[in-house]
């Protein structure tokens, strides 16, 4: 962590884009950003869906909060407000984002970096 500010979990079943719900997501790749807000891929977190044919394992989803706390956001292309609630308890800002990962990174980077100039 000392050589990042933050971590970003992004749910993608490509790398490419942010295309994955996160009950469905199975993949996160997770980016470290550094103190110039630049952003470098550290490690794919494989977790297990939570989410199975409709139905959600509360367990799974806590696991699964609980393996991505040392992000400090979880982009996602949906979420419903059970699992962001969850995430949220966990100290992680979940966001709707389903653009190319490239793109969705520098958009939350900008948008923290907005946040910090309120606190």
């Amino acid at each position: 962590m000392d050589n990042y500010k933050y971590f970003i979990a992004v749910a993608s079943t490509d790398g490419i884009v942010v295309n994955s719900h996160f009950g469905k997501a199975g993949t996160f790749h997770i980016f470290g950003i550094t103190k110039d807000n630049d952003f470098v891929h550290t490690e794919i977190r494989k977790l297990t869906p939570v989410c199975e044919g409709g139905d959600h394992d509360d367990v799974k989803l806590q696991e699964n909060a609980k393996s991505l706390s040392d992000c400090k956001y979880v982009l996602v292309s949906r979420i419903g407000p059970r699992a962001a609630n969850v995430l949220a308890d966990e100290g992680i800002t979940a966001m709707e984002i389903p653009n190319i990962i490239e793109e969705a990174l520098k958009k939350i980077i900008s948008y923290d970096e907005v946040q910090n100039l309120f606190n």
